[in-house]
């Protein structure tokens, strides 16, 4: 069984990556399962989380009080950059240092390691998703990523409710997957499609 965050990250990118490629230009300002992101929006957020958890993997300090419009920066690469800083993100997580990446404590949350690896984990994994419906895009999580991530939400999603990083718990619905289980933990609605024009 995979326990490396780096290894639950890497299946993670690969899964997000065929639909960031996918991505259609006019796209963009379509809606997202997060009422406050369009899709050029999300994607800067993602950009952000993509980066600032290579610093937070090298026990540097990342700074998340500003979003950089990144899309705009890197023009018709965006596309290419995104791949690349996915790629520098699972090199951070795969660091061979002492400690390695996983153990210890990572940035000024002063969290374990390998929690703060998982939150950049469940950014890369629900994000693709918030994409791949807010596009009508295919996306299908890792499945020992979901394994993972269930245990975070679990772990810390009470907190997160009350700091406002998720909205409250959605009703999970009969039948519900156990992706759509971990969705309606962090406040989305897993059954949300996109609006009739």
């Amino acid at each position: 069984m995979t326990t490396k965050t780096s290894e639950l990250l890497a299946a993670a990118r690969d899964r997000a990556l065929p639909l960031v490629r996918a991505l259609p230009d006019e796209a963009m300002d379509a809606p997202t399962p997060c009422a406050e992101y369009d899709v050029r929006n999300l994607l800067n957020h993602l950009f952000r989380v993509v980066v600032g958890f290579q610093a937070l993997a090298a026990r540097e300090e990342a700074d998340f009080s500003v979003t950089p419009d990144r899309l705009t920066a890197y023009g018709d690469d965006w596309r290419v950059r995104f791949e690349k800083e996915t790629e520098l993100l699972v090199d951070a997580w795969a660091a061979r240092a002492v400690p390695g990446a996983d153990e210890g404590v990572a940035g000024s949350m002063n969290l374990p390691a390998r929690t703060v690896g998982a939150m950049a984990l469940l950014d890369l994994t629900v994000r693709a998703w918030d994409l791949a419906r807010a596009t009508g895009l295919p996306y299908t999580p890792d499945a020992e990523g979901l394994r993972a991530l269930e245990e975070l939400v679990a772990a810390m999603g009470p907190t997160a409710r009350k700091t406002g990083v998720f909205a409250e718990r959605v009703p999970v619905p009969a039948g519900a997957s156990g992706f759509e289980a971990l969705l309606a933990g962090t406040g989305r609605d897993p059954r949300w499609s996109r609006p009739v024009a």
